[in-house]
C-alpha cells in the first residue's frame, strides 16, 4: 500500500522586507514566515504546490523551517508583474518539471488584456506560469502534477504611478476590466487543458494531478474547461462506471470535501471554493473507484478570514487568506 498526500495553498503575498505587498516590520515578516511553516509541518504533505510566492529569498527562508522534510523543490521562472508565481516543496525526488506559460496550439493564440496605463493590447502567455512536475511515490507509480494560479477575480486597475488601484473610476471600467479578466482566466484554463490533454493522451501507466489557485467556484465555466466531458462526475450515477471519456476526464475532487467545509476563502463574507485538486482515473484505481480523503483545511489557522477587493489590507497579516486542501491517495 502506498499513501501518498498532495497539498494545495496559496500562501498569500509571500514576499521578503523592502516589497509593497510583504509585511512592513520584520517581526511581522517573522510571524508570517512561522505561521506558514506551523501549518506545513503539521498537515505534513508528501508535495506541497504553493501559490502566491513572491521572490526567491522568502521561499527559500520558508523551506529552512520546514525541518528538511523537503530536500526538493522547483519554482516558476514566470512571475507576473507582481512578481508573484507558483512552486513546490517534494518530499520525493522530481523526476521532470517544465514551466508551462505560452498559450498552446489547439487553444487560444492571443486575448486582449490591458496594461498598467489602461492600454488594450493583446498578449499569447499566461499572467502566471504554471509548473508542471513528475514524480514516483513508488518505483512503478509515476503522477504529473501541474501547480497553477489563474488570472483573479479581484481587480487591479490602471494608475499613473506605481500603486495599483483596486477601486474603479466608475461602471464602465469595472465591468471593462472584469470582463478582460474573465477572457484571461478562460485562455489560461484552456491552455491547461490543451497540456492535460497531451498527457493523457494514449497514457494508461501515468497519473494526472492539476491543482491549485483557478480563482472560480467549481459550476463556473473556467473550472469546467478543465473538467473535460460531461457525465461521470463524482457523486454521480455515472462515475463508477467506465466510458470512452475517462481517459481524457479530469475529476474535481471538490465533491468529497464535506460540505459544511466545501470552501477555501471566504470574500465578502460569502464563502467559495476556489481552489482545486483534479486528478486523472489513474488516481481512482479500482471498481468501484477508491476515493481518496479530501479536506479543506479552514481552520488550519483558527478560521479564515472575510476578504475585500482590496489586498492591501491584509498587508503583515500572518498565516495566508486561503485554506490549503489536500487529497490522501492510497494507491
Amino acid at each position: 500500500m502506498a499513501i501518498f498526500k498532495v497539498m494545495t495553498w496559496n500562501v498569500e503575498n509571500l514576499f521578503s522586507l523592502g516589497n509593497n505587498f510583504s509585511p512592513k516590520t520584520e517581526a511581522e515578516y517573522t510571524e508570517k514566515l512561522n505561521s506558514l511553516a506551523s501549518v506545513i509541518l503539521t498537515l505534513d504533505p508528501d508535495v506541497l504546490a504553493v501559490q502566491e510566492v513572491g521572490d526567491l529569498k522568502a521561499f527559500t527562508e520558508l523551506l529552512a523551517l520546514l525541518e528538511g522534510r523537503y530536500p526538493h523543490t522547483c519554482l516558476s521562472a514566470f512571475p507576473d508583474p507582481r512578481g508573484i508565481r507558483v512552486g513546490f516543496f517534494s518530499k520525493i525526488a522530481i523526476a521532470e518539471q517544465e514551466d508551462i506559460i505560452n498559450f498552446p496550439e489547439g487553444g487560444f493564440s492571443k486575448v486582449i488584456s490591458q496594461d498598467t496605463e489602461g492600454n488594450l493590447t493583446e498578449v499569447n502567455r499566461m499572467g502566471r506560469g504554471a509548473l508542471r512536475i513528475l514524480v514516483k511515490p513508488q518505483e512503478n507509480i509515476s503522477i504529473h502534477i501541474i501547480n497553477a494560479h489563474f488570472k483573479s477575480k479581484l481587480l487591479t486597475f490602471s494608475s499613473t504611478n506605481n500603486n495599483p488601484r483596486f477601486a474603479p473610476k466608475d461602471e464602465n471600467e469595472r465591468s471593462l476590466v472584469a470582463g478582460l479578466a474573465l477572457i484571461k482566466r478562460t485562455a489560461e484554463a484552456v491552455a491547461l487543458r490543451v497540456k492535460a490533454n497531451k498527457l493523457l493522451e494514449n497514457n494508461a501507466n501515468q497519473g494526472l494531478i492539476v491543482l491549485g489557485d483557478l480563482n472560480d467556484v467549481p459550476s463556473a465555466a473556467t473550472t469546467q474547461i478543465l473538467h473535460g466531458p460531461s457525465g461521470s462526475e463524482i457523486g454521480t450515477r455515472g462515475f463508477n462506471l467506465l466510458d470512452k471519456g475517462d481517459d481524457t476526464r479530469l475529476f474535481n475532487l471538490a465533491p468529497l470535501i464535506d460540505e459544511k467545509r466545501r470552501y477555501s476563502r471566504i470574500f465578502q463574507n460569502n464563502k467559495e471554493l476556489i481552489d482545486h485538486i483534479f486528478v486523472s482515473q489513474e488516481l481512482l484505481p479500482g471498481q468501484p473507484r477508491k476515493l481518496p480523503q479530501v479536506d479543506s483545511y479552514i481552520d488550519a489557522m483558527d478560521s479564515l478570514p472575510s476578504v475585500s477587493d482590496d489586498p492591501n489590507l491584509r498587508r503583515g497579516k500572518p498565516g495566508s487568506d486561503h485554506a490549503p486542501i489536500i487529497a490522501v491517495f492510497d494507491l
